[in-house]
């Protein structure tokens, strides 16, 4: 059996009253994956935005399997001390991460931020010295379209997010850089600019999927209308 850990920030986790890219990943994999597989994580809530904190269980539809470890206002920056424990309880083989705009854009600069990626893996790896990963680039968002600087370090980050994937891939713990959905567009793939609405939903879904797929031969192609 796979166990896959959903691993990620406000973008993974999601608020009250949102499907999140978890959901249309399970159902992306209980449509297309052959064998048994399992969602793990030490985490099962939403961010409830009125009481900003993240003890919600109000899903559009929580009939499916709620693991994560992802948080509301967390990146590389918070989640690399736990990625180790969540890891060797869960018994986790894939791990699917979206960070990055978080540290960037509040605690570490692209190398740190980097640098943070490789301790995370070496860590996730500590505890499982077979566990996967796919790591998924910070994808587009509003402030990185009014801040030069910040999108600068966005691009850097995302060059030495696909650096560390080389560098550190290795057959018994492959690791692999999902794509940025090329049709991505915060204006019509978020709500504010940042956080995914349905359709983006579904393409950051879609950009974990078709990269284990081809590469792996995990699940099939992504089509949101069986999701």
């Amino acid at each position: 059996m796979l166990r896959f850990m959903p691993v990620g920030d406000s973008m993974t986790i999601g608020s009250a009253g949102e499907h999140t890219w978890r959901y249309r990943m399970w159902q992306h994999l209980r449509a297309t994956y052959g064998g048994p597989f399992k969602i793990v994580g030490p985490r099962e809530t939403l961010y409830d935005k009125a009481t900003e904190t993240a003890d919600s269980y109000e899903y559009a539809d929580r009939d499916f399997p709620l693991a994560h470890l992802a948080g509301w206002g967390e990146g590389w920056h918070h989640l690399t001390p736990l990625i180790a424990d969540a890891v060797r309880k869960s018994r986790a083989d894939v791990l699917l991460v979206s960070l990055g705009l978080i540290d960037l854009g509040f605690y570490t600069n692209a190398a740190q931020t980097a640098e943070n990626a490789r301790t995370f893996i070496a860590e996730a790896r500590s505890a499982n010295p077979r566990v996967a990963v796919v790591l998924l680039p910070v994808i587009p968002n509003t402030r990185a379209e009014t801040d030069a600087p910040f999108a600068r370090e966005v691009g850097l980050f995302n060059e030495l997010l696909a650096k560390t994937v080389a560098d550190l891939d290795e057959p018994a713990s492959p690791l692999l850089l999902a794509s940025v959905p090329p049709s991505y567009d915060i204006t019509h793939d978020t709500y504010d600019g940042t956080h995914p609405n349905a359709s983006g939903e579904h393409k950051l879904a879609a950009a974990f999927a078709e990269a284990m797929h081809q590469a792996w031969d995990v699940g099939g192609p992504y089509e949101a209308e069986s999701a």
